[in-house]
């Protein structure tokens, strides 16, 4: 059994984490496997569709970079078009793994990205297995890990709500798409938020 010492260090030790701004220059964007045989069935997927293409759109004006992943996209098919097209020139990693952590080609990409990017921003589907498992490889591999809870999904909403459980009680900080920017944004007299502001109103 944990003790009331160990939970108050647990507890302690996510708040930390939470409390740190999203800084553009320590972040990348993963954005997981919607694709075209897969969303269909998806709970809010439209909302998942636009959140993410939010998150794109953010990651493209400031300077994040992203990057894409399908699982067995021979069977699953590609990236869904209002997604893909967002994402001119990156490349989609196939994988056969859940997690993105699974696939060698992810990882050496990972590591490539320019700068300190000690953060990874989430979004795609399914919540409870591919985004779970990458999330829950990242926190192994020493990332600090966001998850845009309006921009996951699963088929159903209770895997949804358990997905984003257990990413949280590992330390991923659950955030929502407009939290992120907002925040990466930090002011309404930015450049790159009046360059996203048109999109959010959308």
């Amino acid at each position: 059994m944990v003790t009331t010492f160990e939970n108050a260090s647990t507890i302690s030790h996510y708040a930390e984490i939470a409390r740190r701004p999203l800084e553009a220059e320590q972040c990348a964007l993963v954005v997981i496997d919607i694709q075209e045989k897969l969303l269909p069935p998806i709970f809010h997927k439209e909302e998942l569709v636009r959140n993410a293409g939010l998150l794109i759109r953010a990651a493209g004006i400031l300077k994040i970079p992203t990057l894409v992943s399908t699982q067995y996209a021979k069977g699953l098919g590609g990236t869904v078009p209002e997604v893909a097209s967002l994402l001119a020139g990156t490349a989609a990693t196939d994988k056969t793994m859940f997690s993105c952590f699974g696939s060698d080609v992810f990882c050496s990409l990972l590591k490539r990205l320019p700068g300190q990017r000690n953060t990874l921003l989430l979004c795609g589907m399914e919540c409870h297995i591919c985004v779970a498992q990458t999330a829950l490889a990242a926190l192994r591999e020493g990332y600090l890990v966001h998850v845009a809870s309006d921009a996951v999904s699963s088929r159903t909403e209770w895997n949804w709500k358990i997905g984003l459980k257990r990413m949280r009680a590992a330390g991923a900080v659950i955030s929502s798409t407009e939290m992120m920017i907002y925040e990466l944004m930090r002011a309404s007299s930015s450049a790159a938020f009046k360059e996203m502001l048109p999109y959010l109103k959308g």
